[in-house]
């Protein structure tokens, strides 16, 4: 059972454990994965957002300063994830970033059109993956000004 509790200011939406291990131990590395929820599918990060299912105790006050969204999920897809959280008044300024393997110009397109805040392509080589996300992190966590 999820800490529905604590603080959340990283909302990990990825399907692949190893892709998710690395985000994780990179954002670590900086002292950003404190307040961190990983999710493994879209279908639980609707459930986080909404405060269903395992997330039904979760205040609706606690949300996310940033959504890491793959777009490559089961259940429900990463578009459709931006679809829901950009319709919905009390989600609608999260900040999402797209962090997939795909390199697609018309995924990058419709995640732009849908509401995304920025399109990162998955480096394949760990080192510049793990970088990648570091600086992610310390851009929304620690430069970007969220509004209130």
């Amino acid at each position: 059972m999820p800490d529905v509790d604590k603080p959340v200011e990283i909302l990990l939406v990825e399907d692949n454990p190893t892709d998710a291990e690395l985000c994780i131990r990179a954002l670590k590395t900086h002292n950003l994965a404190n307040k961190l929820v990983w999710v493994k599918d879209g279908a639980e990060a609707l459930d986080f957002l909404n405060g269903r299912g395992d997330f039904a105790r979760r205040s609706a006050s606690n949300l996310p300063k940033v959504v890491m969204l793959d777009l490559r999920l089961p259940k429900v897809d990463g578009l459709e994830v931006i679809r829901h959280i950009r319709s919905d008044d009390r989600l609608k300024l999260i900040p999402i970033v797209v962090l997939t393997s795909s390199k697609d110009d018309r995924d990058v397109h419709e995640s732009y059109e849908l509401g995304a805040n920025a399109f990162v392509s998955k480096p394949v080589e760990f080192n510049e993956f793990a970088a990648a996300v570091a600086q992610l992190g310390l851009f929304w966590l620690l430069v970007n000004k969220p509004p209130l």
